[in-house]
């Protein structure tokens, strides 16, 4: 009987177990809730708020951008352990971690850099050409040079150049190679140069410095104009087609008259509706303007010529019908001479062993040419060249004073144009007065202008051209009355002097 009331109880039991179990089990028990994500996106150093700044977590949640104020927040985050990045473009991207727990915030401030904030500066530029310390550089020189970048960004370079001379210094910037040609350099002069490289980026690096001297201004002896871009320029040579600019193409500048004994170069120069005498060293350096007060003008300013006079101390020049006297420095102008019939000055020489000048006087027009001497007073002494038709001028005394050179267009033509025809080269013997032609093999439709005793009085250096007026103008050079012996030296030359 107790048997059995046992195994009832047994199974009375088991049921109500069972129940109580599967009841139990609907209540489920948590182990994952919520929090919350949320901070600030900043710029690293001075803290300015980043907007739209773009937010998102690993294992991902939501994606979301910051605010006007760098402020972003993210809801809803199950608990657990996240990594959340910040990402703008042109800015580095930077991961936090967090930990998120139930029913809190977790903060997180972000600071942003630019994405090249861990970009390398350039390699610095290693100079090559002209190697330091070098001496005899031409006075253009290319400079040259190696230069690179860990990232292989994009470089591009400056140039600076200083000098032992003065304070100038020439800059040279936005170069993208590794070479530069630089002209116009001075004669007999210390540069010191150096190279800077940038990406953009960094600072820029500079290079060591090197220095290099170019080479002595040459002894040339030839100097004459050559028309570029509309403006006369100053150009000497050393005889064998070898130049040498001396004044700027931007000044109309013409006329060259050497002094050898105090080493300068007069010469004309167009200043505003004027034309004044300057002078330069031989290097075309030291410009210096000698007339202010009354400068040159006449008949044809291109015709125009004037003289170094007294030991190359002073300067003869006209003006209309004036011929002035001023010294070298700018000082003591005077009138020298005025012409009887109010005819131009056009041309002077003056000779230091006879202390004669040369004079050649014309209408306004260019002729009813006058060629005469007179003395350092102003009075005439000689009369060269009167009474003929056509254009005359280039006047030059041998050393001695003895004889004149001239030329004249012996076509006798006159023309408003003032084109001269046949115009040759004519030695007078100021004794004898015999007049002779050198003029030797001059081609037939040309002109001889311009002419020169060569310093050895052996030669005549001059312009020869078409007589069409428009041709190009050579400078030649012959033996006085030896045939076969005229040579061009100088193409597209005018205006010679040889010293």
């Amino acid at each position: 009987m107790k048997v059995n009331m046992k195994v009832n109880m047994k199974y009375i039991y088991l049921p109500i177990f069972l129940l109580l179990f599967f009841n139990c089990s609907e209540d489920k028990i948590s182990i994952t809730g919520e929090g919350r994500i949320s901070g600030k996106v900043v710029t690293i150093g001075d803290n300015t708020p980043l907007e739209n700044v773009k937010i998102s977590t690993n294992p991902a949640t939501s994606v979301i951008f910051t605010d006007i104020n760098g402020n972003f927040s993210i809801a809803s985050v199950d608990v657990g352990n996240y990594s959340v990045q910040a990402e703008k473009q042109g800015y580095l991207t930077v991961f936090e971690a967090v930990s998120v727990t139930e029913d809190s915030s977790s903060s997180l401030i972000f600071e942003l850099d630019v994405e090249t904030a861990n970009n390398d500066a350039p390699n610095t530029p290693v100079l090559i050409s002209p190697a330091n310390n070098t001496v005899d550089t031409e006075v253009s020189v290319g400079l040259t040079w190696s230069g690179s970048d860990p990232e292989e960004d994009d470089l591009t370079y400056a140039v600076t150049i200083l000098n032992d001379q003065n304070s100038d210094v020439l800059e040279y910037t936005d170069i993208t190679d590794t070479t530069y040609v630089v002209s116009g350099l001075q004669y007999g002069t210390k540069y010191f140069w150096q190279v800077s490289a940038s990406d953009g980026i960094n600072d820029p690096v500079l290079s060591e410095v090197f220095n290099f001297k170019t080479l002595q201004y040459p002894d040339n002896r030839i100097f004459f104009t050559r028309k570029i871009n509309g403006n006369n320029v100053i150009f000497s040579t050393d005889g064998v087609g070898n130049e040498f600019q001396l004044t700027a193409e931007s000044s109309n500048s013409w006329r060259p008259r050497k002094a050898s004994n105090i080493g300068k170069i007069a010469f004309l120069r167009s200043n505003g509706g004027e034309t004044h005498i300057y002078t330069m060293d031989l290097d075309g350096s030291n410009v210096y303007q000698v007339t202010n007060t009354i400068g040159v003008t006449g008949f044809n300013l291109e015709e125009l010529d004037f003289s170094w006079k007294s030991n190359d101390t002073q300067i003869l020049y006209p003006n209309f019908d004036k011929l002035y006297q001023i010294n070298a420095n700018g000082a003591s102008l005077q009138e020298v001479h005025q012409t009887a019939n109010g005819n131009f000055v056009t041309e002077i020489d003056w000779n230091e062993n006879t202390s004669k000048i040369a004079v050649k006087t014309n209408n306004s027009n260019g002729y009813a040419v006058e060629i005469y001497t007179m003395n350092a007073s102003g009075t005439v002494q000689e009369v060269v060249l009167n009474g003929v038709t056509g254009a005359a001028g280039g006047l030059d005394f041998s050393f001695d004073g003895n004889t004149l050179l001239y030329t004249r267009d012996v076509s006798g033509n006159e023309n408003s144009e003032y084109r001269q025809l046949d115009t040759n080269m004519f030695i007078y013997n100021l004794s004898s007065m015999v007049v002779t032609n050198v003029s030797i093999e001059k081609p037939a439709g040309t002109n001889d202008l311009d002419a020169r005793f060569s310093p050895n009085e052996a030669k005549l250096i001059f312009v020869n051209t078409s007589n069409d007026g428009i041709s190009q103008e050579n400078i030649e050079v012959l033996n006085i009355g030896i045939l076969g012996t005229r040579v061009v030296i100088q193409e597209d030359a005018k205006m010679p002097d040889w010293k």
